[in-house]
């Protein structure tokens, strides 16, 4: 087939299956609509949760090779809110995140893997506390589509669980548990 009768084929092609199928979009993390929250054991008795309300992040979203899609998260350690006042302020200070000093937690993604089509293994390197560490997220693609004025959306949900004591959050850690899970729920608008 020549190029000249080629060409309009491949463009009726693209238009039909969609041009962001072949390439990669990059989304922005919607701080709104996302969250970071946690869980953590209490005193061996109960899981206690909490949340940070401050999130943001980019995702580079290759829906025709998810292996060639990254992502890069920050949540700013002095949103955290555990519904107590007098609680995210001790949490915020030297006993666990040091706030002041490490402003931020970061994770960068170093590789993704699909498990199947709604499914991926998202690696990276997480930073909490000034102490970077590999951990192995599960992620799911929970939807795509548009929101409110039409603007393109991308939603995941991702679970991993860390070692509080491994990122040198060390008090208290005969009384509060040491595995801490991690749930980040992102939603992105296309750039």
């Amino acid at each position: 087939m020549s190029l000249v009768r080629s060409l309009p084929l491949a463009l009726i092609l693209s238009t039909a299956i969609g041009v962001s199928a072949y390439a990669e979009d990059t989304f922005v993390v919607d701080g709104v609509h996302s969250a970071a929250l946690f869980r953590i054991n209490h005193f061996n008795i109960g899981n206690f949760y909490g949340r940070f309300n401050d999130v943001g992040g980019t995702i580079v979203w290759n829906a025709a090779d998810v292996t060639k899609s990254t992502v890069s998260f920050t949540i700013k350690a002095d949103s955290i809110d555990t519904n107590n006042a007098k609680r995210d302020q001790h949490l915020k200070g030297p006993d666990f995140f040091d706030a002041k000093q490490f402003e931020t937690a970061t994770f960068t993604s170093t590789s993704i893997k699909a498990v199947d089509a709604k499914n991926m293994e998202v690696t990276g390197d997480l930073t909490v506390h000034g102490v970077t560490k590999p951990v192995t997220a599960k992620v799911v693609l929970v939807g795509e589509g548009k929101g409110p004025a039409g603007e393109p959306r991308i939603g995941f949900e991702a679970t991993f669980d860390l070692k509080r004591t491994a990122h040198g959050m060390t008090f208290m850690s005969d009384k509060l548990g040491d595995d801490v899970h991690v749930i980040i729920a992102a939603e992105g608008v296309k750039k």
